[in-house]
């Protein structure tokens, strides 16, 4: 009996690489993974979710633009053909609506999950970027989507987004050169094509949303899991050997987690879009205002400030946070020490229930002031209109941030506590805003409390 040839070491390092070049899991993953990047507690799956999030978005919307018409005489009514007549239809468009909106809720735990862990220390600042930049993609294509529809709901939501657009205006009206240089008539006109929400308006949000900005954020995706791969994996704390025993190999364990993470995502999208309908209200009406008129949810915290002034919360407040978003690894750059360990370690989560309770109460006790106190107003002189810009609760907010932050900073000597302190200050205050635009504001933009 002929004896079995013996493989050489050679031929069997060969033999994986070849296992693993042919295999596209192995692509996106790294052979073996820490337990860290396992652990439900650590990742909580957020990436996973999202990515199959995104999957069902493009699922669903390929079946629904099949029957969909991106005209505004008749765009409302292949909706309601989808819902009524389409087999399956009034399933797949709930399914479709309500993962758009946990896509953006999820992708805003991502964030939260990636700064309180530390996973932008060295190598991964790029990817916290393209995270950054993943937000706002993921944020503009829900908002693209809202108005297909042509309802009252859609159209006066996008109206009082493109409204937000145009908010420049109000500091080129205090230097009286609107009529040379409009930088925000021209965003608006960007946005919406013309003056108003129209055709043009729809035909662009169509093409925004079923095609540039789905392969903008497919390719964004793509590149941000590779710097993932690139970077050794998920960050962990930097304790452990890279060769350690403990680590587990990533096919099939790590596969049959997604997946099952997947099948759940999708499980409860699909008891979701059973039980829950996706509102739609009547015909879109210019001429018949909702009211009040609100945008969608993820930007009513601006559009509570833009109630106060137009300028600081539709320009300055927002370029502000995400400016401070995007150079935060560069702010905070030597703590690599606080990688993978959340918040930093004990004193970074004490910072962070002060900062969450300060965030908290500085909105709110400016806005119930405002109740009894009113800002000068927009409407007379130009030092009415620059002191409104500074004396609203979206502004003053803003400044006691800096000011605790700057506290902290003093206190600690620490970058990262004093990221921590104003990263979680200005989340928590655009929650409130988000909150009281949401629950408690009625009729005329009243505030009622």
């Amino acid at each position: 009996m002929p004896v079995p040839e013996q493989s050489t070491g050679k031929e069997r390092a060969a033999e994986r690489l070849r296992k693993v070049s042919q295999n596209f899991f192995l692509h996106i993953h790294d052979p073996r993974l820490f337990p860290d990047s396992l652990s439900p507690l650590s990742t909580m799956g957020l990436g996973v979710i999202l990515a199959s999030l995104f999957i069902v978005q493009l699922t669903t919307g390929m079946l629904l633009m099949v029957h969909y018409t991106p005209s505004v005489d008749t765009a409302y009514f292949s909706v309601k053909e989808i819902i009524f007549y389409v087999p399956g239809g009034r399933v797949f468009r709930n399914i479709h609506r309500w993962s758009a909106h946990a896509m953006v809720f999820v992708t805003f735990l991502h964030l939260f999950r990636t700064f309180y862990k530390g996973s932008y220390y060295g190598s991964r600042r790029t990817n916290w970027v393209i995270g950054v930049v993943l937000l706002l993609v993921v944020m503009m294509m829900s908002f693209s989507g809202y108005l297909l529809p042509w309802d009252q709901l859609a159209f006066w939501a996008v109206t009082i987004g493109s409204n937000i657009a145009a908010s420049f205006r109000e500091f080129t009206d205090l230097l009286g050169i609107t009529g040379h240089i409009n930088p925000g008539g021209f965003f608006r006109k960007i946005l919406i094509g013309g003056q108003e929400v129209s055709q043009a308006t729809l035909t662009r949000f169509f093409t925004l949303h079923v095609m540039i900005l789905p392969v903008t954020l497919l390719v964004l995706i793509g590149y941000h899991f590779w710097r993932i791969r690139k970077a050794g994996g998920l960050a962990r704390p930097l304790d452990g050997d890279i060769s350690s025993p403990d680590q587990i190999p990533a096919w099939p364990t790590a596969f049959w987690a997604e997946v099952s993470i997947f099948l759940t995502v999708v499980a409860m999208l699909l008891v979701v879009g059973m039980l829950a309908d996706a509102p739609l209200k009547t015909i879109a009406n210019p001429n018949f205002p909702e009211n009040p008129a609100k945008s969608p949810w993820y930007l009513l915290g601006i559009q509570e400030i833009v109630s106060y002034s137009a300028f600081a919360g539709g320009f300055v407040i927002p370029l502000l946070f995400i400016t401070f978003l995007i150079y935060i690894p560069w702010f905070d750059p030597d703590g690599s020490a606080h990688q993978g360990v959340w918040f930093g370690g004990k004193n970074g989560l004490k910072v962070t229930w002060l900062s969450a309770l300060i965030g908290a109460m500085i909105p709110i006790v400016l806005i119930v002031l405002s109740i009894f106190i009113k800002s000068p107003g927009t409407q007379g002189s130009s030092l009415n209109i620059l002191l409104t810009m500074v004396l609203n609760p979206g502004t003053l907010s803003v400044i006691g941030y800096f000011i605790w932050t700057g506290m902290v900073r003093k206190a600690t000597s620490s970058r990262r506590l004093t990221v921590l302190a104003l990263f979680t200050a200005f989340m928590m205050g655009w929650t409130i805003f988000m909150i009281i635009g949401i629950w408690f504001r009625g009729e005329n933009w009243q505030l009622g409390i």
